[in-house]
């Protein structure tokens, strides 16, 4: 299992919705040495959570949320944005960015992954990290080195409007990471496209 050192981090756990629906505060200016950067905590990125364990829960960013708490304040602002960072440093640290995560399957502690509904679940606090290339590689292969998205059901039955979109942007991606089975990713993809065009319509 390779080093937390070696990811991005993009925030922590601060809530969840259900056993595989988490809530991931992504860090600000001064929370880190390195803040993620907006690509990196992107609608449809791979994620993993890092449990106390040593285990890894799997995960895909569905949405995204803004904290503000200054939204409706119709006061006068008497200094200028870029000088609350040394006025009023807590100011800032108010506002957040929030992301969904839905957890679709963990890495074990012998490093195999595993897609489906974790056994364990993520505690507060707990450190998300981007997902790199080979995890997410990993993580789709099956046994006979096939791309497997068992996952699938998992995510179209949140119910979210927006489940289908984060699927074929997911298998967009895949078709990047197996090129030999861009034939197969591509009848799926064509299929997932048409049941979003028929399935609002009734």
């Amino acid at each position: 299992m390779s080093s937390t050192n070696d990811k991005i981090s993009i925030g922590k756990i601060v809530k969840s919705n259900t056993h595989i629906d988490y809530v991931c505060q992504v860090y600000n200016r001064g929370e880190t040495p390195s803040p993620p950067a907006p690509a990196d905590y992107s609608f449809g990125r791979f994620v993993g959570i890092h449990l106390e364990s040593g285990e890894m829960l799997v995960g895909v960013i569905y949405t995204t949320l803004l904290m503000n708490p200054d939204f409706g304040n119709l006061g006068p602002r008497l200094s200028p944005r870029q000088d609350l960072d040394i006025f009023t440093p807590d100011y800032l640290a108010e506002t957040a960015t929030l992301v969904g995560v839905i957890a679709l399957g963990w890495q074990a502690l012998d490093c195999a992954f595993q897609q489906g509904v974790p056994p364990l679940a993520s505690t507060v606090n707990t450190l998300v990290t981007q997902l790199d290339d080979d995890d997410l590689a990993a993580f789709h292969r099956n046994a006979a080195g096939q791309v497997n998205l068992r996952y699938a059901p998992i995510l179209l039955g949140q119910n979210d409007p927006l489940a289908m979109q984060l699927l074929l942007s997911i298998v967009d991606r895949l078709t990047l990471i197996f090129p030999q089975q861009q034939r197969q990713l591509a009848v799926m993809r064509n299929n997932l496209a048409w049941k979003s065009i028929v399935q609002p319509a009734g």
